[in-house]
């Protein structure tokens, strides 16, 4: 109990459980398999501190106990959550396999944040799993979560990772490794999913009450809460999916269970940015039909977004049928939504202002030959925000010619100055993502070496996308292979 309260007086964990108060077959309280000699190997120091927490008493050895899963902070109530999900289009009965939810931080800004730990260990959803996970999928999802958020992109965010001394066993012995975990909630599709299939009418009303009171306060008070409930978490999904595609991100497996509902990025397995502009991309190695395919993730989203609505149908409507039109009718916006956030992301790429009907033309016809010629989609974007055309394969084609002439028109036909277009451009175009073999270069050195200096420093450039430096022009080239095919596992 002393060093209970050492780690509670020091480190500044403050935590209040409210999903623990939910009813209790949503989850099984469990906690996290300790592990043998945790090293802690990243610490996320500012996000530490907006969490309230002190990263100087994260370092210390109790500090790195709590991350590893071997001590539990005070006020903590560790739990596995359960949830279902439609995984490849088949419905399963899922949960925490290999996760454990500290509890929620309660920061100095009043914002709570649930706390978890990624490979603490078996649960009863593990489903044969080891509830472990590995030292390189933990910090590619340390370094693909925080460079979603250095974009603006709404994410689960990374607070440490900490190797555990001990091997996991998947195609070979690899290193152990637990990851920190911060999100918004870990309320997913699923979450519904899984309480319409196996719980009573008052545990559905529970949880969308309590989804409400979490992330959609403003809808509280209406009659139709349930619908605006709906309503409000399409129209988050929208945006962030528009984001998605603004940056050439592909999510790789967008299952029901990958879905949050609070509208944040979530779950990093076979994840990955386009190099080379594909509408058919597909970056995991099970996708074997591009069901995730980068150009299927509005599709896929809208799917999803249905199977959510029918969880709720009880609680729109006493009549079905009635219920059912009130789903299908909210639905039905999301493919507007989407294409409205996208337009406009799109014209702020381009350094467009206001609105003109042949925009979406314009747009089109230059992706349709970024695909034709096999351009870069970052660099392109980087080439025309810097005026460099001439550094894309498009340059010198009579197609480019000619689309170049009409954005040029586009763009006199506006008010705002040079500056001003420049100015946008620069802030709705990275200059870096990151890349596919900068990733693995990190994570090779990593693991292959114990040497984390190569990962620092691709943070370090990650941490700024849109400054647009000399620094960072060594972590803009593509690779001569990055035409083959590219492929990540979730590593479970």
């Amino acid at each position: 109990m002393m060093s209970e309260e050492k780690v509670q007086v020091e480190t500044g964990w403050n935590f209040d459980n409210s999903y623990a108060r939910l009813p209790e077959n949503v989850f099984t309280r469990q906690d996290p398999t300790p592990v043998s000699s945790p090293q802690l190997i990243l610490l996320n120091e500012s996000l530490a501190g907006s969490l309230g927490l002190n990263a100087e008493a994260l370092r210390s050895h109790d500090g790195v106990a709590v991350l590893a899963g071997n001590q539990i902070p005070e006020g903590a109530m560790p739990l596995a959550q359960a949830y279902a999900g439609h995984q490849f289009g088949y419905f399963t009965m899922l949960g925490d396999g290999r996760a454990i939810l500290l509890g929620e931080q309660m920061t100095p800004e009043h914002e709570r944040l649930d706390i978890q730990l990624k490979g603490s260990g078996r649960t009863p959803y593990s489903r044969g799993g080891d509830g472990r996970a590995a030292v390189g999928p933990m910090l590619r999802e340390y370094i693909i979560s925080e460079a979603m958020h250095a974009l603006g992109i709404p994410t689960t965010r990374s607070l440490a990772v900490v190797s555990t001394g001990q091997p996991v066993i998947r195609e070979k012995d690899l290193p152990g490794a637990v990851l920190t975990r911060v999100a918004a909630s870990h309320l997913r599709v699923g979450t519904f999913q899984y309480v319409a299939k196996w719980g009573s009418a008052q545990d559905l009303q529970a949880m969308a009450d309590y989804t409400i009171q979490r992330h959609y306060p403003k809808v509280a008070n209406g009659e139709d809460r349930y619908l605006l409930l709906l309503k409000a978490v399409i129209q988050r999904q929208a945006m962030l999916i528009a984001n998605w595609q603004l940056v050439g991100f592909i999510h790789g497996v967008m299952n029901t269970d990958n879905m949050a509902l609070s509208g944040e990025t979530i779950d990093y397995g076979p994840c990955a940015f386009m190099d080379t502009y594909n509408f058919a991309t597909v970056f995991s190695s099970i996708d074997t039909q591009g069901r995730y395919a980068f150009g299927n993730q509005p599709q896929i989203a809208g799917w999803n977004l249905a199977r959510f609505a029918e969880t709720l149908l009880p609680l729109l409507h006493e009549k079905e049928e009635e219920a059912i039109k009130l789903a299908e009718d909210a639905i039905a916006g999301f493919n507007e939504l989407f294409l409205q956030n996208w337009l406009e992301g799109m014209r702020a790429k381009l350094g467009i202002f206001g609105v003109e009907e042949q925009d979406e033309e314009l747009i089109e016809s230059l992706l349709q030959m970024m695909q034709k010629l096999g351009a870069d989609y970052t660099n392109t974007f980087s080439a025309l925000t810097n005026d460099k055309p001439e550094d894309t394969v498009l340059f010198g084609t009579t197609e480019f010619t000619e689309w170049n002439e009409l954005w040029k028109a586009r763009l006199s036909r506006q008010q705002e100055s040079s500056d001003a277009v420049h100015q946008l451009m620069r802030s709705s175009n990275p200059a870096v993502i990151p890349r596919n073999h900068r990733v693995e270069e990190a994570l090779d050195a990593a693991e292959k070496h114990g040497d984390y200096s190569v990962m620092e420093r691709l943070l370090g450039v990650l941490s700024k996308p849109y400054e647009h430096t000399t620094e960072q022009a060594d972590y803009t080239f593509i690779p001569e292979q990055s035409a083959r095919p590219y492929k990540t596992y979730c590593g479970t």
